[in-house]
């Protein structure tokens, strides 16, 4: 039989965990945005290893960042404002992480003399909040708390931690919402969307780990069939 005082604890765990799980509110019960929108740049997330790095970086993880109110007749998906993939392995630098990546990046873009914003630094603080940021995998701890002290209107992830976990990956365990669930008191509100076109991004993570899954298309396995390498023949082209 449980004291009293241990069953007023458990009451009291249970209250704690329930408040503490629910302080995360999406900013909309409802996404107003096109699927076929979100799988437009979750696709051109995948295309973006292939122009920036390889069609099979061992770190596959890429990003592009986007203004979805910016639509015209030549990019009816909203405007691009720039893309980034994983640079750790091309630079040593630990933290550049694709979204970090991109989020340096478009600061460039955006503080440009000479391109089409010419914004100021303080301009470029508040248009973080009007853009959204998508990329092929979720987001580690890092790259979450730096998405949301940007303060971007959305992100968009594919692949989740948990299955990159599965494949083999290591990774803090943390999700992006445990990250964005203690963000709360930032003056910005961040939307989190996960699982998009995961059947599609999902295969950039499953061949470092397993020498019998396929490489990505535009690849092929070296001599020791360890590592993917862009197939001579093929020009380094992906059709992933």
């Amino acid at each position: 039989m449980l004291h009293p005082l241990s069953i007023l604890s458990i009451i009291l765990l249970a209250l704690i965990h329930f408040i503490h799980g629910s302080k995360y509110v999406p900013m909309e019960t409802k996404d107003e945005v096109p699927f076929e929108t979100r799988a437009y740049w979750m696709r051109k997330a995948n295309v973006a290893l292939v122009e920036l790095h390889s069609p099979c970086p061992f770190a596959a993880f890429g990003t592009v960042i986007v203004n979805h109110t910016a639509t015209a007749e030549e990019y009816p998906y909203g405007k691009m404002i720039c893309m980034s993939v994983n640079q750790n392995q091309q630079t040593g630098n630990p933290t550049l992480h694709g979204e970090i990546s991109g989020i340096n990046n478009c600061s460039t873009v955006l503080s440009d003399p000479n391109g089409d914003y010419k914004l100021s630094p303080q301009e470029i603080s508040k248009a973080w909040r009007s853009l959204s940021l998508y990329t092929n995998a979720e987001p580690c701890p890092m790259c979450a708390s730096a998405i949301r002290w940007s303060g971007f209107a959305e992100c968009i992830y594919g692949t989740s931690i948990d299955t990159l976990v599965e494949k083999g990956w290591s990774q803090i365990s943390l999700t992006s919402e445990d990250v964005f669930e203690e963000s709360m008191e930032l003056p910005t509100k961040t939307r989190l969307i996960g699982g998009i076109l995961s059947n599609e991004t999902d295969p950039y993570f499953s061949w470092q780990f397993d020498g019998n899954y396929p490489c990505p298309n535009g690849c092929s396995r070296d001599g020791h069939g360890q590592i993917c390498k862009p197939s001579t023949e093929s020009g380094g082209k992906s059709e992933l």
